[in-house]
């Protein structure tokens, strides 16, 4: 906000943390706790500035009881409409949170004592790491309804307005005969409608790439992530509410609340920060009074002093590398330029950085087998289905479904990759293996050998391949084979058989068996699908009971 020249009430803006969740992945307790304990915040500074307020209209009240001030009057009914429209607000955003916590809780319909656990001695939503609920509600919209999303931004955009109204209206109607020129009505009016906090950005999200403001705000984030959105929210609108009240009691003179403890606070662009992105953040003084020169403000980020705007913010960035959980050290020191106290603090940002995750998994082995079908899935956490580019080499494939369901087909054998990309972006390389699909196993009426009875063997018909432990659809066929018959104390009598099934000649060597007989059956060859040439599946033996 720009600085004017009469001193203003402070201007409270709250601390907000910005943390990672990796997506698709299990999420730690710590950052989900560290989630919560943001909320927790956000409603804290809510209710400081309440209390903050309710001193400063009470102190407006006091003031307008003399008559001598009866033409600031005006100012009471526009901080009241001010206030209707901020509860108002926060109302509304009360019932999404309520909904959320339901929905992935007990989901009856009602935020109740159901929709909540306790682990190690924090109560929490049972919920909380729910990404399915957020999404479906806020982004895609539930069967028959829009997105909630859609609502709230329009609501964000309605209140800012109405907000606006009210204030114009004051200073348009009554502003002369509180004795405010024309120049500085207009000044006035047009401060507020380009430095209210609360408000929508809609260039963030078209910058990002993403559909929507809502799918970048909200889009496959954890309820306990969106949980503390919605609720800076409610705390960017207590601050915007501050702001204008204060205004309006400077009007009439009213008293402001003296300089008192002062903090860093970042205002981050995003959620979710990947490695390789770059995380903007508006870094600011935690209690603020526009009356402030920005030279009397020492911001500093991890020791190094940031340049400070006219409306006593810094704009900072940074980009995420490496993985896991990161902090930023943060720390103020303003001059009272009226005084020249010098009021400290320090704090903390943390946020969460992971990397994209991607992972490819055969549906069926971690092989791909020539001459069948090998059905492959497709996940990048944190990436669009729509978005993900899946090519293949070393062997053929065609989509199932969507883009991220394949079905390949090894060509020969030896190495294949499996390569994905989104946005341009690569995500990873993963190799397979082509291979052969195993040899079956020949067998003779479910025996690959050994002792038989004679009636047993006469009755069987011919050979069959068995793949097994196998769990593609596949069958394999038996091309050939010879059999030798040998009598007991007599001289081997070999046929040669075409195909699976006895012969005339080889089924009368089979009519033959009686005790003490032994048959064997040698060079049996098989074929499988895929296969160009005939294999080897060894030999078996029978002897006759």
């Amino acid at each position: 906000m720009s600085i004017p020249k009469e001193p203003r009430q402070l201007m409270i803006n709250i601390m907000y943390l910005v943390l990672m969740a990796l997506l698709a992945l299990n999420v730690s307790a710590e950052v989900m706790n560290a989630f919560q304990t943001l909320d927790e915040g956000n409603e804290a500074s809510i209710s400081t500035v309440d209390k903050q307020l309710q001193k400063t209209v009470g102190g407006l009240d006091e003031l307008l009881k003399d008559d001598t001030k009866a033409k600031f009057r005006p100012i009471q009914p526009a901080i009241e409409e001010v206030k209707s429209i901020s509860t108002e607000f926060s109302a509304y955003i009360d019932g999404i949170q309520s909904r959320l916590i339901d929905m992935s809780g007990n989901n009856n319909g009602v935020e109740d004592e159901e929709d909540f656990k306790e682990t190690h001695g924090i109560l929490s939503p049972r919920g909380k790491k729910n990404k399915d609920v957020t999404t479906r509600v806020l982004v895609m919209g539930e069967e028959g309804e829009e997105a909630v999303g859609v609502e709230l931004k329009a609501r964000i955009i309605d209140t800012r307005d109405r907000l606006v109204a009210v204030y114009e209206k004051l200073l348009t109607e009554h502003g002369e005969e509180m004795d405010q020129s024309q120049e500085n009505i207009l000044a006035k009016i047009a401060n507020i409608k380009n430095n209210i906090p609360f408000d929508v950005n809609d260039d963030a999200w078209k910058e990002a790439g993403r559909p929507s403001w809502r799918d970048y705000r909200f889009g496959h984030m954890p309820v306990a992530a969106v949980l503390p959105l919605l609720s800076q929210m409610k705390s960017n609108l207590k601050s915007t509410e501050a702001n204008m009240v204060n205004d309006m009691v400077q009007l009439a003179g009213g008293k402001i609340v003296e300089f008192d403890q002062f903090f860093p606070v970042f205002n981050a662009d995003r959620s979710y920060v990947i490695g390789g992105e770059r995380i903007t953040a508006k870094v600011s003084v935690g209690s603020y009074s526009s009356s402030l020169d920005p030279s009397n403000i020492d911001l500093r980020v991890n020791g190094q002093r940031q340049k400070i705007n006219a409306d006593g913010t810094a704009d900072f960035s940074i980009t995420g590398s490496g993985t896991g959980q990161k902090t930023l050290t943060t720390s103020v020191a303003v001059t009272n330029p009226l005084t020249g106290e010098v009021k400290t603090g320090e704090g903390k940002f943390t946020y969460e950085v992971g990397q994209r995750s991607v992972s490819v998994s055969a549906d069926k082995m971690n092989v791909f087998y020539i001459g069948v079908e090998n059905p492959v899935s497709v996940a990048a956490a944190g990436v669009s289905s729509g978005d993900v580019r899946v090519s293949v080499t070393g062997a053929a494939s065609k989509k199932s479904g969507n883009n991220t369901n394949l079905i390949i087909t090894g060509n020969s054998v030896g190495p294949s990759k499996v390569n994905i990309t989104a946005k341009g972006q690569n995500l990873g390389s993963f190799e397979f293996r082509v291979k052969r699909i195993p040899d079956p196993i020949a067998k003779i009426g479910g025996s690959r050998g050994g002792r038989i009875k004679a009636n047993v063997f006469k009755a069987q018909k011919g050979l069959y391949a068995e793949l097994e432990n196998f769990d593609f659809e596949a069958r394999c066929t038996i091309v050939g084979y010879e059999l030798v018959y040998v009598p007991k104390r007599a001289d081997a009598v070999p046929s040669t058989n075409a195909g699976a099934n006895f012969i005339s000649g080889t089924q009368k060597l089979v009519n033959l068996a009686s005790p003490g007989a032994t048959y064997y059956i040698n060079n049996i060859k098989g074929r499988c699908p895929g296969d160009e040439v005939s294999r080897n599946l060894g030999t078996m033996t029978f002897q006759i009971q």
